[in-house]
């Protein structure tokens, strides 16, 4: 098994700490797990990737090839795009529908989304929609993390158990908030 995903947004989108979550949850499941960042985010609204390779035999490059890619999970739409170059043709683009306008001539939405669905496998969530419905537009993060939960070779328990971790220095209120925004992400995503 391999599973190979690319995970993108701007600065301050979360993208690190989702990839975190998947991580440490493959890690504790006993997959062998790789992963290499780039921080575009010297300010935010600057780009942020991140290479996650995951499988149950050892990974030599965190590095993910061109055309390989499982899935390219994205906090924005415009950076779906970018990394499709990465996709195997046998992968699924997932996408937050919310926009970072962070520069003057962002192409049109409608547009860029339209393309989206073109795609032979494209799964768009209204993420900061349900994020704010759990009761934070900080947990988009974590609506993304549960549509992707039921493509990855990862358990839900497992990946609850990681966000519970990540947030439980900030309170029971935020672990509740994150946990709501993750059901709704995978219940928007499986129930398309």
């Amino acid at each position: 098994m391999k599973f190979d995903i690319i995970l993108a947004g701007v600065g301050g989108q979360g993208v690190l700490s989702v990839s975190a979550i998947i991580a440490s949850s493959a890690m504790h499941e006993g997959l062998s797990v790789k992963q290499s960042e780039v921080h575009g985010m010297s300010q935010r609204g600057g780009e942020v990737q991140a290479n996650l390779r995951l499988s149950d035999k050892p990974i030599a490059s965190d590095l993910i090839p061109r055309g390989t890619a499982s899935l390219v999970l994205s906090m924005e739409p415009l950076e779906s795009l970018r990394y499709l170059p990465y996709l195997s043709p046998t992968g699924t683009v997932l996408t937050s529908t919310d926009a970072v306008a962070n520069f003057a001539n962002y192409p049109d939405l409608e547009g860029l989304l339209a393309r989206i669905r073109t795609l032979p496998r494209a799964i768009l969530i209204d993420a900061e929609r349900l994020a704010r419905q759990a009761g934070s537009a900080r947990a988009t993060n974590m609506v993304m993390i549960g549509a992707a939960s039921s493509l990855l070779p990862v358990t839900l328990e497992t990946i609850e158990h990681f966000v519970g971790t990540l947030f439980a220095a900030k309170g029971a209120r935020v672990v509740e908030t994150n946990l709501k925004a993750l059901a709704a992400g995978r219940e928007a995503a499986v129930g398309r």
